[in-house]
C-alpha cells in the first residue's frame, strides 16, 4: 500500500521558515516525480514545487521561487519543502504527491495525481 506521509507544518510568524517532509513507502519511485500542492480556505488546490526523483530536476511556481527549496533524500525514500521568508499567504494545507510525470504537477492536474498525502497545515502569522 503506497503511502505519503507528511509532517514539519506549524505555525510561524511572517518572515520566519519552516521545513516540511514527505516520507514515501508501499511502492518504488525512482521513476517517478514527487513534490508539494497547497490548499488555502475557500481557495483550489494549487501546485507549490516537485523535484525529478530520477535527475533531480526541480519545478516551482512562480509565487515560491527564490523562497522555497525541494529536494530529496533517495535513502530515505524522503522529499523535503524548505520554505524560507514565509508569508501569511502562504497559510494553508500543504499536500505531499506523486506522479508519473511533471506535467500533472506544474498544470496543477490535480485530478490526474496518481498518490497524495492527508496534508500538514501551514499557518504564518502576520
Amino acid at each position: 500500500q503506497v503511502q505519503l506521509v507528511e509532517s514539519g507544518g506549524g505555525f510561524v510568524q511572517a518572515g520566519g521558515s519552516l521545513r516540511l517532509a514527505c516520507a514515501a513507502s508501499g511502492r518504488t519511485f525512482s521513476s517517478y516525480v514527487m513534490g508539494w500542492f497547497r490548499q488555502a480556505p475557500e481557495k483550489e488546490r494549487e501546485f507549490v514545487a516537485a523535484i525529478n526523483w530520477s535527475d533531480g530536476n526541480t519545478y516551482y511556481a512562480d509565487s515560491v521561487k527564490g523562497r522555497f527549496t525541494i529536494s530529496r533524500d533517495n535513502a530515505n525514500n524522503t522529499v523535503y519543502l524548505q520554505m524560507n521568508s514565509l508569508k501569511a499567504e502562504d497559510t494553508a494545507v500543504h499536500y505531499c504527491a506523486a506522479d508519473r510525470y511533471s506535467s500533472t504537477f506544474y498544470k496543477s492536474r490535480t485530478g490526474a495525481m496518481d498518490y497524495w498525502g492527508k496534508g500538514t497545515l501551514v499557518t504564518v502569522s502576520s
